[in-house]
């Protein structure tokens, strides 16, 4: 095969070493291998950066293993042109799996041009993405205690749950606090109770009368200090992004006119793919990456389905939700989507599908630098009544033996 790339790199990364495979071209036409191994302290990490430069390397690149790759590759974007690459795409052959085979096949794929690099932005948008992932980290972790504390209150007979509509809200938590308290009298905690939810005092008293007792107290108390911690951690870190994403404020302002897309999302949108969407050739190439556009299997002439794509799960995550948001509102496309799909494809495969249709909107949006614009709930019941009669007279005229060729008005 043609050599498109005379000197390359192939790097193997581990959590404690790496193995650096050089290619390049020596006597007589061929070309040979040098191979060193490094540890993955910064210092040797420089060593291996003057290396390379010393053997004139002019791409390297390196498997995209755990967290692993970033120190590598923080090091070496900054003195040659470094490509990470998707584990999935440089497989070696089975049987002959070791540290320098893994770097060498590498440098092989490389140098023959047969990878291509993953996406990795620049520091300022990989310093959003610290900051946007570790939020959703922290609203996880709020939830997750929300759910303990509500299987806990149930071990002890306490079903505020069933009345109140949110366990850690203001009213909730003074009740709760006043269980841990030592109070056990239902009746002055249900007073405790405020704004519309006094109108379920009766109730409360009922739902506070249980077996509440010393060791629920203390675990109660735990959970309630863990999530007012997580919650203020929140509120610091959102007036953090408010200020790190003012130079993105405009992308952002056209994102939330998306119907169902709040700041948060808008945020994500942002970190993951830096608001630049001329690094994606097309919103399909975009949808793929992130993991909302549906897989394929064909064999045989046959396809089966097989789900979505494996992709940016933190930004899937943020596009169901905004799609779950989007179906509760009035009068709009998206909504119109998901009541459409919801009846023939189920509630999950209806969320992931209007989360595509928001990430295609929000592409077309930021490069042609515009709002939204809804197509209205009619639209998507038009537009297939359309179609169908198109499909109906199409068959009709190819049945008296026409051949239809379909140019449509611009």
């Amino acid at each position: 095969m043609e050599v498109l790339v005379e000197r390359v790199a192939g790097l193997d990364i581990g959590k404690k070493i790496v193995v650096v495979c050089v290619r390049m071209p020596g006597p007589g036409g061929r070309r040979v291998s040098e191979t060193r191994t490094f540890r993955t302290m910064t210092r040797s990490l420089g060593l291996m950066a003057d290396w390379l430069v010393e053997c004139g390397v002019e791409l390297a690149a390196m498997e995209s293993t755990s967290t692993y790759w970033k120190p590598v590759l923080y090091c070496l974007e900054e003195r040659m042109t470094t490509w990470l690459l998707n584990a999935a795409h440089i497989k070696a052959v089975p049987g002959r799996k070791s540290d320098v085979r893994d770097a060498e096949w590498i440098a092989q794929l490389l140098e023959h041009g047969l990878v291509a690099p993953s996406f990795v932005p620049e520091a300022p948008v990989r310093r959003l993405r610290n900051l946007t992932r570790y939020r959703l980290q922290l609203q996880s972790d709020r939830t997750r205690d929300a759910g303990r504390l509500e299987k806990l209150l149930e071990d002890a007979s306490i079903k505020i749950s069933a009345v109140a509509s949110n366990i850690t809200g203001t009213s909730s938590r003074a009740m709760l606090s006043a269980l841990v308290d030592g109070q056990r009298d239902p009746v002055v905690m249900a007073d405790l109770a405020r704004t519309k939810l006094r109108r379920k005092i009766p109730d409360l008293v009922e739902a506070l009368t249980g077996h509440f007792d010393d060791h629920h107290a203390l675990i109660v108390g735990q959970l309630l200090a863990r999530i007012a911690a997580t919650e203020q951690a929140l509120a610091d870190l959102d007036l953090h992004l408010e200020v790190a994403m003012a130079p993105w404020a405009h992308e952002i302002d056209l994102l939330t006119t998306i119907p169902g897309v709040g700041r948060l999302v808008a945020w994500t949108v942002i970190a993951e793919t830096g608001g630049d969407m001329s690094r994606f050739p097309s919103p399909g190439h975009l949808a793929s990456w992130a993991g909302v556009a549906p897989a394929m299997h064909e064999s045989a002439g046959r396809r089966q389905p097989v789900g979505t794509r494996h992709g940016n799960r933190f930004l899937t995550s943020m596009l169901v939700e905004a799609a779950q948001s989007a179906s509760h509102t009035k009068d709009t496309y998206l909504a119109s989507q998901f009541a459409h799909l919801t009846s023939r494809r189920g509630h999950n495969r209806a969320a992931v599908a209007v989360a595509h249709s928001i990430l295609v909107s929000a592409y077309w949006m930021l490069v042609r630098d515009q709002t939204y614009v809804d197509l209205g709930p009619g639209w998507l019941t038009d537009h297939a009544a359309e179609q169908a009669r198109t499909r109906r007279l199409v068959n009709q005229l190819e049945a008296l033996g026409h051949t239809v060729v379909l140019d449509p008005v611009a």
